[in-house]
């Protein structure tokens, strides 16, 4: 009963209130039981990255929207669909929590409704599906505004992004090169019995089999390895910063990115680490404890490096620009809820802005290297082919091929067993 309200109340403040699931769950879990908490993630996660869908049978079956105080209530709803369709819950225990929640939820005078609604779902499953599921924003269960934009920017695989934004990703670790290779480190989990495959362009990634805690990986408090998907680990490796360099991580929180230069690259002459999100930087200070690790971290606005640096330019920089996250969608199902379609716009714009005000910071012959965890063209190819017609000392270095100056940069989409979506673009300050 009390999993349901908490995860109730978590999808009706994202919903209604734009909070986001990975600043409300934690909170929420601390205050249900232990046993609980694993369910209480699994049913937020599986509510938010179907809710379009979830809703649009609701909606089937309610006779009129709940407003106020008892809007939450269909929120519990959508939680109780969703273990009725999705997960092996038996359909009394779901139903049963479910109806019980609204006494927590101060909506005792809706059980009844709850009730008779889940039950209606059970009875009508077959055609309230075949009904929502005629739509392709409701069957795969995004916003029509982005499937539109994937459908523009993706013609022949828009579907088959969507279909992998709604899986469960994989569980990628990061070994720690500066104390253990890969090859080592997964010596080392064999002999805890941890399975775990080695990604073929990442040089630091391993993919675990299955989840687990992170306590359980070998050496993982002595910063032996760090969670980090396989995408974002290309960062540090496509930064390549030398000894002697120095270099700075742009918009850095949490901080892995910053701790895999360091990994790769111990002795540059000084990393600076900057984010504007000051509660988010304690991240990266943790991380780099953990690590063993020492950066300069500065609380400040990437957009206005006048205002926080007056030493000399840097060698190199990695700016993992403010975006999206339309990469990562799987991993946080409700950026497809609290993301709209002018923010895409209003983000190119910062993009733009932090991009051009970094670049004087850079030092003649020295790299930069874009970075997101965004697919949308916008802030990404046509940001950089924007940026390269108005910059005349700016080069651009291709990562591979099909990296070219009509169509700059690595975008990487998200793939089952694979990285998030990503994108990368490597530029070079003529001297």
């Amino acid at each position: 009963m009390k999993t349901r309200a908490a995860a109730a109340n978590i999808i009706h403040q994202v919903l209604n209130q734009g909070q986001s699931l990975s600043g409300l769950l934690p909170r929420y879990q601390q205050e249900v039981a232990a046993k609980d908490r694993a369910l209480l993630q699994e049913l937020c996660f599986g509510s938010l990255r179907w809710y379009s869908r979830l809703d649009a049978m609701a909606k089937q079956l309610v006779e009129k929207p709940l407003k106020g105080k008892y809007k939450v209530v269909h929120s519990l709803l959508i939680v109780g669909i969703y273990q009725l369709l999705y997960t092996r819950i038996p359909a009394h225990a779901a139903l049963a929590e479910t109806v019980a929640a609204c006494k927590l939820l101060k909506a005792e005078p809706f059980k009844g409704m709850v009730n008779g609604i889940l039950r209606n779902v059970q009875r009508q499953q077959e055609a309230l599906t075949a009904k929502v599921d005629a739509l392709p924003q409701l069957r795969l269960a995004h916003p029509n505004w982005l499937v539109k934009r994937l459908q523009k920017a993706y013609p022949n695989q828009w579907q088959g992004i969507l279909e992998e934004n709604n899986q469960h990703p994989p569980m990628w670790i990061r070994v720690n090169q500066h104390q253990h290779s890969r090859e080592q480190y997964l010596a080392l989990l064999a002999d805890a019995e941890i399975n775990a495959t080695p990604d073929a362009i990442a040089d630091s990634a391993l993919r675990l089999a299955r989840p687990m805690d992170v306590a359980l990986l070998p050496g993982f408090e002595q910063g032996a390895s760090s969670v980090q998907d396989a995408s974002a680990q290309l960062a540090a490796q496509l930064l390549d910063a030398q000894a002697g360099e120095l270099v700075l991580d742009a918009c850095a929180a949490p901080g892995g990115k910053t701790a895999h230069i360091l990994e790769r690259q111990p002795n540059v002459k000084q990393l600076v680490a900057v984010d504007l999100d000051g509660e988010r930087l304690k991240r990266v200070e943790q991380n780099l404890e953990r690590m063993n690790l020492v950066a300069t971290v500065i609380e400040a606005d990437a957009a206005q490096p006048d205002t926080w640096w007056h030493g000399e330019n840097f060698d190199r920089i990695l700016l993992d620009a403010p975006c999206s996250a339309t990469g990562v969608i799987r991993r946080h199902p409700d950026i497809k809820w609290l993301r709209r379609a002018e923010d895409i716009a209003q983000l190119a714009t910062l993009q733009a802005h932090i991009l051009d005000a970094l670049w004087l910071k850079l030092a003649p012959g020295g790299t930069l290297l874009y970075a997101t965890c965004s697919i949308l063209p916008d802030e990404n190819c046509e940001q950089i082919i924007a940026f390269l017609s108005r910059t005349p000392d700016a080069q651009h270095v291709a990562l591979h091929d099909e990296d070219t100056p009509t169509q700059p940069g690595w975008q990487i989409l998200p793939m089952a067993e694979q990285g998030d979506g990503f994108y990368y673009a490597k530029l070079r300050k003529l001297a």
